[in-house]
């Protein structure tokens, strides 16, 4: 009674265990590869999936997403015999699980060494200074050939950068003294530029300042003047609005005249004509004025000593 419950047991387990390698689950985004007798018969896509137990097995179990791979830094030799160190990282997709496994052993370390052979190929007909600055170009031409030689490998490359670019030591600190003289030369230009418009628009603005101080200055004195010959326009018209003689009117001009000379900027007396009869007449009167007062003063006087006989 105890081996039939034995073997019962044991045939629970083995059901058990073929149930088991019966039914696979395949996670989405991934494929397996069957076997059968060693032999390739069918790949396995994502979901609930029936195979032959004990006869098919799993070879190979393929994750179907785009993967990174970082490759270590390589020695490669440019076209001006420098060595550089270059960090490269590959970006790739399985796009047939059947040949991803059948076609090549390792498609991990065949990418790497197709990535370096043709990183050496691509640098080398190139100087240090066009490796450093062509990024872009390298990774399209390394791109192009990666991409045309893994593709029986069912293997998509999608994109390839390049981390890093280390050159020499001793040219890493030539190219940082040449960029150090670089910026000092540039800060010098623009120090200088500053200095050069500041001194211009310095210049500049006192020029200007000065054009409208003399504007200013020449408006003033010209108010100035305008005023002063209307205010003695203004007085002579009055005097002639008045029927003023002559000898008033000497006389008034006579007492302007300080006030006319006193401006700096009165180069320019207005003379009416009639100042001249007025002045004649002026001078005709005081010249009458000094005689009569001669006369009224000591007529008597004159007469007796003209009449006396000098006096030895």
């Amino acid at each position: 009674m105890s081996s039939i419950i034995i073997v019962l047991i044991i045939l629970v387990v083995l059901v058990f265990i073929a149930l088991i390698k019966t039914i696979q689950v395949i996670p989405q985004a991934s494929a397996a590869i069957v076997e059968r007798f060693g032999r390739y018969t069918r790949t396995l896509n994502a979901g609930l999936n029936i195979v032959v137990p004990f006869i098919d097995s799993i070879r190979n179990r393929i994750d179907l997403r785009e993967q990174v791979v970082p490759f270590p830094p390589q020695p490669v030799i440019t076209q001006d015999n420098l060595v550089v160190n270059i960090d490269t990282v590959i970006y790739y997709q399985v796009t047939d699980a059947r040949a991803a496994t059948y076609e090549v052993a390792s498609y991990i370390q065949a990418i790497e060494q197709l990535t370096v052979t043709t990183l050496r190929n691509i640098i080398g007909g190139m100087d240090l200074e066009r490796t450093l600055t062509s990024r872009e170009e390298i990774n399209a031409a390394l791109r192009g050939v990666l991409d045309e030689a893994t593709g029986k490998w069912g293997i998509r490359v999608n994109r390839v950068e390049l981390k890093a670019i280390e050159p020499p030591t001793s040219i890493q600190d030539s190219m940082e003294k040449q960029m150090r003289a670089d910026r000092d030369k540039r800060a010098a230009i623009l120090t200088a530029e500053g200095i050069r418009q500041s001194q211009i628009l310095t210049a500049e603005g006192e020029k200007q300042s000065a054009i409208l101080r003399a504007e200013g200055e020449a408006k003033a004195a010209a108010l100035r003047a305008e005023g002063e010959a209307q205010a003695i326009r203004t007085v002579f018209e009055s005097i002639h609005a008045g029927d003023a003689d002559q000898k008033l009117l000497a006389y008034q001009y006579l007492q302007m005249l300080p006030k006319i000379a006193e401006g700096d900027a009165n180069k320019l007396w207005i003379v009416p004509s009639e100042i001249g009869d007025a002045l004649k007449g002026l001078s005709g009167a005081m010249g009458n004025f000094g005689p009569l007062g001669g006369n009224s003063g000591g007529s008597g006087g004159g007469k007796e000593r003209r009449e006396q006989p000098p006096i030895d």
